[in-house]
């Protein structure tokens, strides 16, 4: 059985990491470097790194600050943000990402899914999908949630894994950094469309909280940030919280 990975998610704006509510609201936290280096210094599984605002101001990634974190970082890291090309997602698996994340490209041209998969292979290829609750259902949005995209988060979802995506990102926008929960719902209904892996990320904010994305959510991993900046909670309180529930982690 494969055990269930617990997952920090780094958002970071002009080299300083920064955590959002409901993606607005930037609030600087510190350098990217040292948050890094207390992530290695508590072994954590992987780690998701992520440029928040590279798209929406039509840029690309920050290449020299991703090889300072890349210098840093002893476990495996996605990077994201801004990925439009295969040289972008090429440049960034060269300098030592194991995987990258792409986002709004995806959703304005579909077939760069199968394109980067085809090349770089499905493993190192992960969806992120932002998704907000819109009335009885869900919708898909882009550009760090400023566009909407009309499609619903399962279709979107089931369409990526079948262009060749190994993995999917969902995330929820009215979630986002308040640490009331996951959005156990969204997460089942993707987690349960898709036979690739799903990290469930938006919301974290007890230990319980995480036991439930798995049992109930269905999803593969967990991904947080608020609970881990803002509390004592650590990566490793978590495992030995989802340890005792009899989820398989890695101690």
């Amino acid at each position: 059985m494969l055990k269930t990975r617990i997952i920090p998610t780094v958002l970071f704006k002009n080299g300083i990491v920064v955590k959002t509510k409901k993606f607005s609201e930037h609030r600087n936290i510190g350098s990217c470097i040292n948050t890094v280096r207390v992530y290695n210094a508590r072994e954590v599984d992987e780690l998701i790194f992520i440029d928040t605002d590279a798209t929406k101001e039509m840029r690309g990634l920050p290449i020299a600050i991703v090889r300072e974190v890349l210098d840093e970082c002893f476990m495996p890291l996605t990077v994201g943000g801004g990925v439009k090309t295969t040289e972008d997602i090429n440049a960034l698996l060269k300098i030592g990402a194991d995987k990258v994340s792409i986002n709004s490209e995806a959703v304005k041209r579909p077939d760069f899914i199968s394109e980067a998969a085809k090349v770089f292979g499905s493993q190192s290829i992960v969806i992120s999908i932002d998704a907000k609750r819109n009335g009885g259902s869900y919708e898909v949005f882009t550009e760090s949630a400023t566009k909407p995209s009309g499609m619903d988060p399962v279709f979107w979802a089931k369409k990526c894994e079948k262009l060749g995506a190994g993995e999917i990102l969902i995330n929820s926008i009215d979630h986002d950094g308040m640490m009331d929960g996951f959005d156990i719902e969204l997460i089942k209904q993707v987690s349960d469309a898709v036979n690739i892996p799903v990290i469930a990320c938006g919301g974290a904010g007890n230990l319980d909280d995480f036991t439930k994305a798995i049992k109930e959510g269905h999803a593969s991993a967990v991904s947080a940030s608020s609970i881990f900046l803002f509390t004592q909670t650590t990566p490793e309180n978590v495992k030995m919280h989802m340890a005792k529930s009899g989820i398989n982690v890695r101690i």
